[in-house]
């Protein structure tokens, strides 16, 4: 019988990347000179997986996200790491954004991949199994053909392809 090989796609972040990232734009905001003077915070609550900007406008907390997202890319995560929950008024007349952390895969989300996937009518298996969808096959050309087409599609989560086998 032919060796079945196998891969994960999944959502899950290097949290050690992802604190990086935030102690390089806090370093990065320190030095900047357009926020000298200023009110900002940037908080990380690992426990609720949010992420919490305060600066003391509507365009400093604009620079600061887009500062957020430049670390991100920089230590190789993507810019969906994050999502936006809500913007509001802060104490001192400040602005707070608020971003909950996607390190998961909602399940409408897991199931229209399986659904790309059986579409390419390749000799592959998808199943979701937990947070993660696991995709079987006899052929590696055939694995790599859907790793190609699911990493080519517009997909909400930063999805991860892991444990090949």
């Amino acid at each position: 019988m032919a060796k079945e090989h196998s891969f994960d796609i999944s959502a899950k972040i290097d949290l050690q990347l992802f604190k990086n990232a935030i102690n390089l734009v806090e370093r990065e905001v320190a030095n900047r000179y357009d926020f000298k003077g200023t009110t900002y915070e940037v908080t990380y609550n690992e426990k609720a997986k949010t992420l919490t900007l305060v600066a003391s406008s509507d365009n400093k907390l604009d620079a600061l996200k887009d500062i957020v997202i430049g670390k991100f890319l920089k230590q190789g995560l993507s810019s969906k790491v994050i999502d936006e929950l809500k913007v509001e008024d802060s104490s001192g007349g400040n602005r707070k954004a608020t971003f909950k952390v996607v390190d998961y895969i909602e399940s409408k989300e897991a199931k229209k991949i399986v659904a790309e996937i059986k579409k390419l009518k390749l000799k592959v298996n998808a199943q979701i199994e937990g947070d993660s969808i696991r995709v079987k096959g006899a052929k590696l050309d055939d694995l790599q053909k859907v790793i190609k087409m699911v990493k080519e599609g517009e997909w909400e989560a930063p999805l991860v392809f892991d444990n090949m086998r």
